[in-house]
């Protein structure tokens, strides 16, 4: 369930950062430029976790796919496999180990997250304090902070190089820092509607918020 929430939270913050745009300092700069004329995008991350003894964790790497304003898809490829796919009406995860799926409905998602901003930006001055943290590592960095009475994260940093986001780093409220490095975005790149649409695979288990199916009575 942890890993679901982290990947939701993931990929909706850099949802917001190609969506964001408003004129600042140096990252805020390159933010308005990745993000200008953007409305979909595609990559590749690699991420690791570090807990808050320093001790670091597994890496793992795979592919996303964003797309303004509230659907992606995270699949992670290694060293386990597992996909995430927002719909615009639910979140599903699927552990092909375990032979699962979760869903849930985005809404609940969304609550105190940053996918609360990506229906509607203006709330991005209620919902966040958004410093420059400066230069470090060769990027520019941008700290979100959340305003909400329980955040899902101390902080979140985005990391930008002259060809936009290029790393994100969070704090959980536990006190893990995930680290995660992006690489080979597709601006605008055709993305098929079946890519946001998830079918359970036969004989998983399913457990959640599922949709419900109404049918209509055949009529004379």
């Amino acid at each position: 369930m942890k890993r679901f929430r982290f990947a939701a939270l993931v990929a909706s913050l850099a949802l917001l950062a190609c969506n964001l745009a408003q004129a600042a300092g140096p990252a805020r700069t390159r933010l308005d430029a990745f993000a200008q004329g953007l409305h979909a995008i595609a990559g590749n991350f690699t991420q690791t976790l570090t807990n808050a003894d320093g001790q670091p964790g597994q890496t793992s790497n795979g592919t996303l796919v964003l797309e303004a304003p509230r659907q992606f898809r995270w699949d992670t490829l290694a060293p386990y496999k597992q996909t995430i796919v927002a719909d615009g009406s639910r979140v599903w995860m699927y552990d092909p180990d375990l032979e699962q799926v979760t869903v849930r409905k985005q809404d609940t998602e969304e609550a105190h997250s940053p996918l609360t901003v990506l229906t509607d930006l203006k709330q991005l001055d209620s919902d966040f304090n958004v410093t420059e943290q400066g230069e470090r590592d060769g990027l520019v960095w941008l700290r979100l902070t959340s305003t909400s009475k329980d955040p899902q994260f101390q902080y979140a940093d985005l990391g930008f190089d002259a060809n936009g986001l290029a790393r994100m780093q969070f704090k959980d409220q536990l006190g893990s820092l995930t680290d995660i490095h992006f690489s080979n975005w597709q601006r605008n790149p055709p993305i098929p509607p079946q890519d946001f649409n998830f079918t359970p695979p036969k004989g998983a288990d399913v457990i959640g918020d599922l949709p419900v199916i109404t049918t209509q009575p055949l009529k004379n």
